[in-house]
């Protein structure tokens, strides 16, 4: 059966693919189209498309024989689809795998390997993706079987499609907080050296690459999950079966290189994993039958999200992020559940937070059966 591409509404035209002299001769890209037409479309081409588009012709070859020549015609054209990159590891060797799923056209990809100079263990990183810089940057982590956190950092540029070791870190952690506030990548607290919680953190602007400290939690723990909401780093400990006791969390605000101590009903009630939408943060609890509830900043309450909870096929452990009023479950074997989230018109007087959300389920191929996700960023590309 053939498969069918679906295209994108038209963007802007793109400059005209120059050739060199020695390519004038060629025949056009597309048979019937001006050059600039017959770019724009094939700049449209899943990545898994590629190495097929290669054997069409010579310019087709030039165009897609290059990955990094590819996005960077994709950039100078201002394209902007957003990609789920996944880092998962295979839970009978371990060994680390990045996979991305390009959420337009729902077809997964992989990119180069990071550089391995230690084996990792993938649990203990933080990833991070960088717009500004269109990078996903992973830093951190421990060396399995031993209590040796790392000060790793490495970056990946999609345009360029490689990764760069950058600065280490001031301070080697694992299982920390992480988030990227004004296009600086911010972390904080985890585990440090001989089991110890740490209570610091530091910054990094891509700018310079240099890590610098910033005012200390005020606390030491590790970091369940953390958000960025409103220009300020959350970071919970989060609850762990059974409750013995109730989670701390914390609040940065860059702006006075400061901490305070997160809201009671806040704290209390980040129960999952976070995603921030519509200005507000929600949460996939992993203890109230996997409902989608949200928070109530105003009232330091949460409110559960109407529809069905998370589909049965997500199996955790499991990551979320959200784009386009769309929150994505990466579970095990790299299956995702993508939740449309809308707002129900409220004519009542007590603002209450009414959303609704309905699930659709992309299953993860075949090969990625004994795949486990640890972490995953959006990124445009």
């Amino acid at each position: 059966m053939q498969r069918v591409v679906r295209m994108a509404p038209m963007q802007k035209l793109a400059p005209r693919f120059e050739l060199g002299e020695s390519e004038s001769c060629f025949e056009p890209l597309i048979s019937g189209l001006p050059d600039d037409i017959a770019l724009n479309c094939l700049l449209r081409l899943p990545v898994e498309f590629l190495p097929t588009g290669r054997s069409v012709s010579r310019r087709w070859c030039d165009l897609f024989g290059d990955k990094g020549r590819f996005f960077t015609k994709r950039k100078e054209m201002g394209f902007q689809d957003p990609w789920l990159f996944v880092l998962s590891f295979d839970k009978c060797t371990d060994k680390i795998q990045w996979h991305v799923l390009d959420l337009v056209h729902l077809t997964w990809h992989t990119i180069p390997a990071m550089p391995s100079v230690e084996k990792v263990c993938p649990y203990g990183l933080r990833c991070v993706s960088v717009p500004g810089d269109r990078s996903v940057m992973v830093c951190g982590g421990a060396v399995p079987g031993v209590d040796c956190p790392l000060n790793l950092a490495m970056k990946f540029d999609v345009v360029l499609d490689s990764w760069t070791v950058v600065r280490k870190m001031i301070t080697p952690r694992t299982f920390f907080a992480g988030g990227v506030i004004g296009g600086k990548v911010y972390v904080a607290g985890g585990n440090g050296g001989d089991g110890f919680e740490l209570g610091s953190g530091e910054v990094m602007d891509p700018k310079d690459g240099m890590w610098r400290p910033i005012a200390s939690m005020g606390a030491t723990m590790t970091c369940y999950d953390t958000a960025v909401l409103d220009g300020k780093l959350f970071v919970t400990e989060g609850w762990f079966w059974p409750f013995y006791s109730v989670p701390r969390g914390q609040v940065y605000d860059p702006v006075t290189d400061s901490w305070r101590s997160m809201e009671p009903g806040l704290r209390e009630g980040w129960t999952g994993s976070s995603v921030v939408m519509f200005g507000h943060l929600f949460v996939v609890s992993e203890h109230e039958r996997t409902r989608l509830k949200v928070y109530d900043l105003d009232n330091d309450t949460w409110e559960t999200v109407g529809g069905s909870p998370l589909p049965e096929e997500i199996c955790k452990p499991f990551v979320v992020n959200g784009v386009n009023e769309r929150i994505y479950v990466t579970g095990k074997n790299l299956c995702v559940a993508v939740g449309f989230i809308h707002r129900l018109n409220n004519d009542s007087t007590d603002n209450k937070l009414d959303f609704m959300v309905r699930w659709q389920v992309v299953e993860g191929p075949s090969g990625f059966s004994n795949l486990t996700p640890s972490s995953a960023q959006i990124l445009y590309v």
